[in-house]
């Protein structure tokens, strides 16, 4: 079943891309997902969006390696590229790069995932704290060619503070 957000968000999607839904295409627990037009070798590379309420004692890093744990779990080879934390105390961010062999579509795939973790603080309740997580799973060989559609989309990403009718 598809998850909800813990707080609105709004954002763009690339050119091209489209929606699907998540538990058609077998990502239960997350709340959104896109897919890329151009498949490479059979593999469609995709955004999806999740996120949960964290306690004051959780920090990104930490969300971000217990990320790394599972994904380890589920594949035959991982190696983290890159991590990065940026933003701010009040608005926090991390960004990492994972590449791992698993078996994804019915064949075994050298895949490469983006994710963006963004910390977000309850604009009505400040010890209230959220984290969004966009995360872009593709082939390695994709990877560089659609990573700057992923850029554009999270440049995108804002609260969604329209009023609610």
């Amino acid at each position: 079943m598809a998850a909800g957000l813990p707080v609105p968000i709004e954002f763009r999607l690339p050119e091209g891309w489209r929606t699907a839904d998540p538990d058609d295409i077998g990502a239960p627990g997350v709340a959104f997902v896109a897919l890329h037009p151009h498949p490479d070798d059979g593999f469609a590379a995709n955004i999806t969006i999740d996120g949960d309420f964290m306690p004051a004692t959780r920090t990104l890093l930490e969300l971000a390696e217990e990320s790394e744990q599972r994904l380890r779990g589920a594949s035959e080879t991982l190696a983290v590229l890159t991590r990065r934390e940026t933003g701010s105390p009040r608005a926090p961010g991390l960004s990492q790069r994972l590449e791992f062999t698993a078996v994804a579509g019915g064949a075994r795939r050298k895949l490469a995932q983006t994710q963006v973790y963004l910390g977000v603080v309850d604009a009505t309740d400040p010890a209230k704290r959220a984290h969004i997580r966009l995360t872009l799973t593709s082939t390695a060989a994709q990877h560089d060619v659609v990573l700057d559609d992923f850029q554009q989309f999270v440049s995108t990403v804002a609260p969604d503070t329209a009023p609610k009718s």
